[in-house]
């Protein structure tokens, strides 16, 4: 399948911009994978953590968190009476709050990926977005890496959105671009933050 969706993309992406299907043909074929074996509450968290920071940041921030967090579990170690802790480990204020607040809907048993999973990504992003600190980026990061959703666009990702206009023009909507690519549109952003070294997760 990998290989049928590169072609694909390479004809369409000629048909754009010769930058963009060298970048595609150059790489070669992308394989598309996901991981839902993490609780969708710590993913989440997790997700939060890394807005607006660099991949090296990020992981760098969630490490000294499960230092801090030792053998608790996240969802437990994620309250109130813990985000001074939380903002020692190089969160702001507003994304620990986030982070427990996360944490509170997950033991109220509010966050079950299986009532999530069957929702399309408009859906499942309000339900997600409705949790205070959670944005659309965050929720697309989920579709894509938690529950393998392949047609997700993350426009509000700097890196897929600069990269995409870098290798087409910065005069064509990005989001129109990325629309070409459906229903493969999270393959397109792979094939970008592959293309520039950065995947978030």
């Amino acid at each position: 399948m990998s290989q049928a969706i590169h072609e694909r993309f390479v004809s369409i992406a000629e048909g754009l911009s010769p930058a963009l299907a060298e970048a595609m043909a150059r790489g070669g074929p992308i394989e598309f994978s996901f991981d839902d074996s993490q609780p969708l509450a710590e993913r989440l968290c997790r997700s939060v953590a890394g807005q607006q920071l660099s991949v090296k940041a990020a992981r760098a921030i969630w490490g000294r968190v499960l230092t801090a967090a030792g053998e608790t579990p996240l969802t437990e170690y994620f309250i109130d009476a813990n985000e001074e802790a939380l903002r020692a480990c190089g969160l702001s204020s507003a994304k620990a709050r986030a982070i427990c607040a996360i944490a509170e809907q997950a033991r109220l048993g509010e966050l079950e990926a299986e009532s999530l999973r069957p929702l399309d990504h408009a859906e499942r992003s309000r339900r997600l977005t409705a949790l205070w600190g959670v944005g659309q980026w965050t929720a697309d990061m989920i579709a894509i890496f938690h529950f393998g959703d392949e047609d997700v666009w993350p426009d509000g990702d700097v890196a897929a959105r600069k990269t995409l206009t870098r290798l087409t023009s910065p005069r064509r909507k990005t989001i129109r671009t990325a629309a070409r690519f459906a229903p493969h549109r999270s393959w397109l952003a792979l094939y970008l933050w592959r293309h520039v070294d950065a995947p978030p997760l």
